[in-house]
């Protein structure tokens, strides 16, 4: 595997450390994400994570999800500061810091890509066939289908975020148009 990603973008009142290994000495504080995991296996993501207003912090497990370099692992700082958003071999959580037993784990699995959308205050999440956006105030829109299998974004500009993807039916890569603020698929001019 390849190292993780650690983008630190958008503004946060965290710290966070990703670590090799799970620790010999557990910390005070281990939260396992997904919650309902019966066993982590090898290969977790180990975050030694300290909130703004918790010097003790705690340790963040989060579970792996695909053993593939070309599925995203790592930390990004979210919309919201207190917020971070962990991504295991595809599968993606966002923690609330201040309240450790406050995550959402996004639907979609598994992400193949994150881009940070600075401007517009959003993590894109973008998957095999279609694509999400995670905003201040949580999931802001997920857009329709866009492609049987895999998505390539060849440019965002102008509020819109242009790619390609396959159509099994035509059997041929066909382009797509979204609304980056709302998701909404738009009409693609040629």
């Amino acid at each position: 595997m390849s190292e993780p990603t650690v983008d630190l973008t958008f503004p946060h009142s965290w710290y966070a450390k990703i670590l090799a290994d799970n620790p010999a000495t557990l910390p005070a504080r281990h939260f396992i994400y997904p919650t309902e995991v019966e066993e982590v296996e090898q290969g977790a993501l180990e975050v030694l994570i300290r909130p703004a207003k918790d010097t003790q912090g705690f340790l963040a497990t989060f579970a792996l999800g695909f053993r593939d370099p070309a599925v995203p692992t790592g930390i990004w700082a979210s919309p919201t500061r207190d917020e971070i958003c962990a991504i295991s071999g595809g599968y993606a959580y966002v923690v609330n810091t201040a309240e450790p037993e406050n995550f959402t784990m996004i639907e979609m699995r598994p992400v193949m890509e994150v881009r940070v959308m600075m401007a517009q205050g959003q993590l894109l999440f973008i998957g095999h066939r279609e694509i999400h956006a995670w905003g201040i105030d949580g999931l802001a829109w997920e857009s329709e289908k866009l492609s049987d299998e895999g998505i390539k974004i060849t440019d965002i500009a102008g509020g819109i975020i242009y790619g390609t993807g396959w159509d099994r039916n035509t059997d041929r890569e066909t382009r797509f148009a979204v609304d980056l603020p709302t998701g909404v698929r738009m009409p693609v001019r040629e």
